[in-house]
């Protein structure tokens, strides 16, 4: 089957990264300015699979993110965790003592704050994409300005990179899921799961759920809640299940659907957290 995968970015981005670890170095990426587009291309048959980012080791979870897999009743068909090194890159022969301005995502120039604390004479400027900075410099051969991307931009555009690993928390990584909407996964027998309930304004509710939950030998690795927008004071939740029998979860499903409300399976998928 051939992939056209939708990703927020463009070519050189960490979704694109992803996108070739999950699929193959050469697949085809559609380009898309924001997650909504994302969504849109693959609801609309123009990309057969996504790539979203959910959460961040340090950020947290991506919320809006969570109600655009609800909405769009999407599939999970698998996840990957990818380690955030952050690289200052430049046109090629130029050295640090060049560079006056510096291009990033804010986002990225935060996390990388600290390395220009002693470097007064250079500016950060705040941009849309890691890696479209990257490209802008590489298009126009600007000399004096410097790119704040992964190694794999500098690659595609051409620049040299000049200071490796240069984010202030070293042990920083992204989660994201691979989307699709016809049920496809990567798993033959999966062995993690993404659900989604809710349960009554009852005492004890959430607890009962999670009992069974716990009965079943599942093991809870997340938990998030998203307020009904419809329903004020009313919560969804999010929930990340990993098994080691799939006949646990099978049995789990069961029941959820029984004790819960609104209960939806949004993936199953296998687990590459280590």
């Amino acid at each position: 089957m051939k992939h056209k995968v939708a990703i927020q970015g463009i070519k050189g981005s960490f979704h694109h990264k992803v996108a070739q670890d999950f699929f193959s170095e050469d697949v085809e990426v559609i380009d898309c300015n924001s997650f909504q587009e994302l969504v849109n291309r693959l609801i609309r048959g123009e990309a057969t699979d996504a790539v979203m980012a959910i959460e961040n080791s340090i950020a947290g979870s991506i919320i809006p993110n969570y109600a655009l897999l609800d909405h769009h009743n999407l599939n999970i068909e698998g996840e990957r965790y990818l380690a955030i090194s952050q690289n200052l890159m430049v046109m090629p022969g130029q050295k640090l003592e060049d560079i006056h301005e510096v291009w990033s995502h804010p986002m990225a120039l935060l996390q990388c704050k600290e390395f220009f604390k002693d470097k007064e004479h250079i500016r950060l400027v705040e941009d849309d994409d890691t890696a479209g900075a990257a490209k802008r410099i590489a298009d126009g051969n600007l000399k004096g300005i410097g790119a704040i991307a992964g190694t794999t931009a500098a690659s595609i555009y051409g620049l040299d990179v000049i200071a490796h690993d240069i984010q202030t928390i070293k042990d920083n990584s992204t989660r994201f899921f691979v989307l699709n909407t016809n049920g496809r996964t990567e798993a033959d027998v999966p062995d993690k799961a993404s659900v989604k309930f809710l349960t009554d304004h009852k005492r004890g509710s959430l607890a009962a759920v999670l009992n069974v939950m716990s009965d079943c030998r599942l093991n809870l690795t997340k938990i998030q809640s998203l307020p009904v927008i419809e329903t004020p004071w009313k919560y969804s939740f999010f929930v990340d299940v990993t098994f080691e029998d799939y006949a646990d979860f099978e049995k789990a499903k069961k029941l959820l659907d029984i004790m819960a409300q609104e209960f939806k399976i949004l993936g199953e998928y296998k687990n590459r957290k280590s």
